[in-house]
């Protein structure tokens, strides 16, 4: 079968190396110029610290410079590929660069790269028509669009882009900066400031640990 696999990340290279073991035909499609998807690291942020205007231009990345996995390395490696400690470090929760050093050369060895279109931005996705199973996959690159058939898609272009948002009384009426710590990345401009957090999920005790 002709697979699309969208992103390559860490599920879109995951997916397409088990479409590829099982002799599918898979191309993987990449909007930006390599392949990491959240674990590429980005100094920019965006002009919306909170990162809710529709106008902004969108910084991919959420990774802050001294981010460290939360969960351990032996959790994190393919079948065919443990992520061992040969990256020049030997912590049990390796950092974002060991990370994607660990990607490349996973793609690298399992023949990976070569399947992946980079900086091309899928734009739709769609049925052939009601009677065929399928799919239409139009894609952009260098502002040439292209449409392509396949009989699968997997979506695998994550969900961290979009920063999500708290919600209550009077949050409005908060005098001093307010950021989204997707828009996070070095502690040095909040220096010997007063910081109140609102947080939930467990990436954000470590993102307080940092600051």
């Amino acid at each position: 079968m002709k697979m699309a696999v969208i992103g390559a990340g860490v599920s879109g290279l995951a997916t397409a190396y088990a479409l590829k073991s099982e002799n599918h035909r898979v191309i993987v499609y990449e909007k930006s110029d390599q392949i990491g998807g959240t674990w590429v690291y980005d100094p920019k942020v965006e002009s919306d610290p909170l990162g809710i205007d529709p106008s902004r231009e969108v910084v991919h990345g959420s990774l802050y410079e001294s981010l460290r996995t939360n969960i351990p390395r032996q959790l994190m490696g393919f079948f065919d590929c443990p992520f061992f400690t040969k990256y020049g470090e030997s912590s049990t929760f390796p950092s974002h660069e060991e990370v994607l050093e660990f990607l490349s050369e996973f793609a690298r060895d399992f023949r990976l790269v070569e399947l992946i279109r980079f900086e091309t931005e899928v734009v739709r996705v769609e049925r052939v028509d009601l009677r065929n199973d399928q799919w239409v996959v139009e894609s952009k690159t260098n502002e040439l669009s292209s449409n392509e058939i396949f009989d699968a898609v997997v979506v695998c272009s994550g969900h961290h882009t979009q920063p999500r948002v708290a919600d209550f009384p009077g949050m409005e009426k908060w005098p001093g900066k307010q950021m989204h710590s997707h828009n996070y990345r070095v502690p040095e401009p909040f220096r010997n400031q007063e910081i109140r957090f609102c947080f939930r999920y467990f990436s954000s005790f470590s993102f307080f640990d940092n600051m």
